[in-house]
């Protein structure tokens, strides 16, 4: 079982690797549209909000699970993030 604290890193650096990634590739590739990324990159930061509001959570009574499905979550939500940046 991942730690509250542990968690949040994995959340902060998964997604802030994924938001560098996004600007990396507008930077490379100048002449595209820059909404795409930019999309990809809002994306990310609302994954991110969610993500740790549901770590913050108080009321919940299986801390193990509760943290384990978070974990399950930030994996399935930063592949389809990759996914979208590898498509572009």
């Amino acid at each position: 079982m991942p730690s509250k604290r542990l968690l949040k890193k994995d959340v902060n650096y998964v997604m802030g690797d994924i938001i560098d990634a996004a600007y990396i590739h507008q930077m490379a590739n100048p002449k595209e549209d820059p909404a795409k990324s930019e999309a990809i990159v809002d994306e990310a930061i609302k994954d991110f909000d969610e993500l740790i509001a549901k770590i913050n959570r108080r009321d919940i009574e299986n801390k193990k699970k509760h943290f384990s499905e978070i974990n399950k979550e930030l994996q399935e939500r930063a592949s389809k993030l990759v996914e979208k940046l590898n498509a572009l």
